[in-house]
């Protein structure tokens, strides 16, 4: 996928470079379509670990450094996925499967900006987060910064300044400030 694209990758091209025959790939995939989008998902464990942790950290800890060490496995997701989803939408039949399957499977990105969202108004019921913060907004910006920042570092290829970890601190200092 990273050197062919989505829409130019074949069955034949993956089982070549995975080293089986074609056919042992239908024995665990119905077609192109199945294989493609558990390959879309292979990512998913990076944020779903953390986000769990995160649910797991309310009132515990520094609120800022829980949702720091979130956004790190939000940020290795997207960094993971960024490359694989941009194809979706040159196919619709393919991004229309993947919402589908997403559906079905009770996941899409909604979720995990509802369970930032759920931590931030949590720790403000313990008055560990401002009040005044708006905390949809909060988990809608932290969430768009990370794709966004794996989005150019994708495109040009290297790391942008300053390291993802300073970003990460700076990104929740002003989205969700300390009381």
């Amino acid at each position: 996928m990273r050197s062919r694209g989505l829409s130019g990758v074949t069955t034949r091209q993956i089982s070549r470079e995975v080293g089986c025959s074609e056919g042992a790939l239908y024995v665990h995939f119905k077609g192109r379509l199945e294989l493609l989008l558990a390959m879309l998902e292979e990512n998913l464990p990076d944020m779903l670990g953390p986000l769990q942790t995160l649910r797991e950290s309310i009132g515990r800890g520094s609120a800022q450094q829980n949702l720091v060490r979130a956004l790190g496995g939000i940020f290795r997701f997207h960094q993971g996925v960024v490359f694989r989803t941009a194809g979706l939408f040159a196919e619709p039949e393919l991004l229309a499967a993947y919402r589908n399957s997403l559906n079905r499977q009770g996941k899409g990105p909604h979720l995990s900006m509802r369970v930032l969202e759920e931590y931030i108004r949590s720790e403000q019921r313990l008055e560990r987060i401002a009040s005044r913060v708006d905390a949809k907004l909060a988990a809608s910006m932290m969430m768009s910064a990370s794709f966004f920042r794996a989005f150019v570092e994708s495109f040009f290829g290297k790391s942008m300044p300053p390291p993802w970890s300073k970003f990460a601190k700076q990104l929740v200092a002003t989205v969700a400030p300390e009381r």
